[in-house]
């Protein structure tokens, strides 16, 4: 989850949860916790188009399951605590509706290699078609036929 995020739910600046997450750094080490690069930070600004004078101007930090609970420590608010829990319960209903659906999950990956095959002929077709290659089969002529025809 982004920092954003999080602030939000939590009721608290942005700025202060990145403070707190900084003050008490070594209880996330980088798989609880870490900060998007400047590659990841632009792309995330150019999906939610923001301006370059509007919404963030630093990377945000982005918090996985075991941060967000290492987060409950670091914010010592009732709320804060209620949230989190809420959160945690979110992370395992999502773990949860995963492993159920194992047999949705196989449908969409038949379902996405069939859609590749399909890419790949069409994409080899336009490639034909491209070099100028074309079938040698005899075309039946379509559209308005003159009489005599």
């Amino acid at each position: 989850m982004m920092d954003y995020d999080l602030a939000a739910l939590y009721g608290v600046e942005t700025k202060r949860l990145k403070e707190q997450a900084r003050r008490n750094i070594n209880r996330f080490p980088k798989d609880f916790m870490f900060e998007l690069n400047d590659t990841e930070f632009e792309y995330l600004r150019t999906q939610n188009a923001t301006t370059k004078r509007g919404g963030t101007r630093y990377a945000p930090m982005a918090f996985t399951e075991q941060g967000v609970a290492m987060l409950s420590s670091v914010l010592n608010s009732e709320k804060a605590i209620q949230v989190n829990i809420e959160i945690m319960r979110a992370f395992a209903q999502y773990r949860g509706l995963i492993k159920e659906n194992e047999e949705l999950r196989t449908e969409v990956k038949a379902l996405d290699d069939k859609i590749n095959k399909v890419f790949k002929y069409l994409l080899e077709k336009i490639d034909a078609l491209h070099k100028g290659e074309q079938d040698n089969k005899e075309r039946i002529r379509i559209g308005y036929k003159l009489q005599d025809e």
